[in-house]
């Protein structure tokens, strides 16, 4: 005999047959809708950012029951997974383990280098290593810090211009390519056992350590975030396809992938060309440019089109537009400018973390779908910005490099923008 729950829960009904005897007919139960995974790191996430994430991944996962192709979810790497950057820590670690080899021509190594940079990395380098071997950058201070001027001022030691000439400021920076053309002459798995030497020194190091390279002051610890370790873990739970698209090496990123359960199949960063078994100071391209000297990076518009060429499979020119729903992502999680337009491209969820960073914070909090979740840093969090972002005037890079009003899909402008979450 059915219980009383029972009964109630199969929707049976009575009908009176022959001599009028009531018989129970039962309706097919229906199974209880399948819940996806949860989210169980709570701490951290500002106001109710928790509650919608959740309610992304129960809507949009394929444990919901909805069928068709799995979502895809895209991370940026450096402060958006991880507090602190992985090139930085890499590079610092090269320096002060003599890991850098000596190009046979710095002017040769990227083509906006200036003459006046080249020349100073000259004098301070000497030119007694043989070509290809390590320099002494762990006792050559003048050495080390003339790379550390060229790569993160952009200037010389004596102030001058390290970068010139013309490129497309939606695709590439140069500092960032030249970072990667460093790692010139070590083979990728090579690049990736010294990434792995870093992340265990910046590991262990206390949070707020500060190291010194030359006679600079560097970031010396680097951590995960739980919320995003939680949050990656839980997509893939859910079903979602999950991809970090960094502008960071790709041979680094695979060192810190695996953390966050992210095979190398599912990382997209900067390729630089493999010739001989060695990395090289070329640059894959995407879309319809070919390989080049580092102008197209997977850097603001870039990573549009490296996650449309590699994840969606669109190739040449299309590449570089944005596709329909189907073809993009569902949910995609930024820090900067260099996310902005892979971010925006989520068609469930955009996730900014809050380094005031303009273009992507007037974007967050002009929240125009309705789909933007603005958190701070969960390490260190920035202060409030307290003017408000020039999102109606300068808050948006042209291709050229000048500045102009941010633009919503219908053509708008985004008014300026107060900082609320921090």
């Amino acid at each position: 005999m059915l219980t009383k729950r029972r009964w109630l829960a199969a929707g049976a009904a009575l009908a009176v047959v022959g001599g009028g005897v009531a018989v129970a007919q039962t309706a097919t139960a229906q199974p209880a809708p399948h819940r996806c995974p949860t989210l169980q790191v709570s701490k951290g996430w500002y106001g109710d950012n928790h509650a919608k994430l959740q309610k992304m991944i129960d809507e949009r996962g394929s444990c919901s029951g909805s069928g068709g192709a799995r979502p895809v979810a895209t991370f940026d790497w450096d402060n958006t997974v991880v507090k602190n950057d992985i090139s930085d820590a890499t590079l610092a670690w090269m320096l002060r383990h003599d890991k850098v080899l000596r190009p046979a021509s710095w002017k040769a190594t990227n083509k906006w280098l200036t003459d006046a940079a080249a020349d100073a990395l000259t004098k301070a380098c000497g030119t007694s290593v043989p070509a290809g071997h390590p320099l002494p950058t762990s006792t050559d201070t003048d050495c080390t810090d003339e790379i550390l001027d060229v790569y993160n001022d952009e200037k010389t030691s004596g102030g001058e211009p390290a970068f010139a000439g013309e490129w497309n400021h939606r695709r590439t920076v140069p500092s960032y390519v030249w970072i990667t053309q460093l790692f010139a002459g070590h083979s990728p798995a090579t690049l990736t056992s010294y990434a792995a030497k870093a992340r265990t020194q910046n590991l262990a190091a206390p949070i707020g350590t500060e190291q010194t390279v030359g006679t600079h002051k560097w970031a010396g610890y680097i951590r995960y975030y739980e919320q995003q370790r939680d949050l990656i873990g839980t997509l893939k739970k859910a079903g979602f396809d999950v991809y970090i698209v960094s502008a960071s090496a790709e041979p680094l990123v695979r060192a810190w992938a695996p953390g966050v359960g992210i095979d190398r199949d599912h990382i997209v960063g900067i390729r630089n060309v493999v010739r001989d078994g060695k990395l090289t100071t070329g640059v894959e391209g995407c879309g319809d440019v070919k390989d080049t000297n580092g102008e197209v990076l997977t850097y603001m518009d870039g990573k549009r089109c490296w996650i449309n060429q590699e994840i969606f499979h669109v190739k040449g020119a299309k590449a570089w537009q944005q596709q329909d729903r189907a073809h993009r992502p569902a949910f995609a999680a930024g820090d900067a400018e260099t996310d902005v337009t892979f971010v925006g491209d989520a068609t469930a969820g955009h996730l900014a973390i809050n380094r005031n960073k303009t273009e992507l914070m007037c974007r967050a909090y002009d929240n125009a779908d309705h789909r933007w979740i603005v958190n701070p840093m969960f390490i260190e969090p920035k202060q409030r910005k307290a003017d408000p972002y020039p999102c109606a005037s300068t808050g948006y890079t042209r291709p050229d490099g000048t500045l102009g009003p941010v633009h919503r899909a219908d053509g708008s402008v985004v008014p300026d923008q107060q900082d609320t979450v921090y």
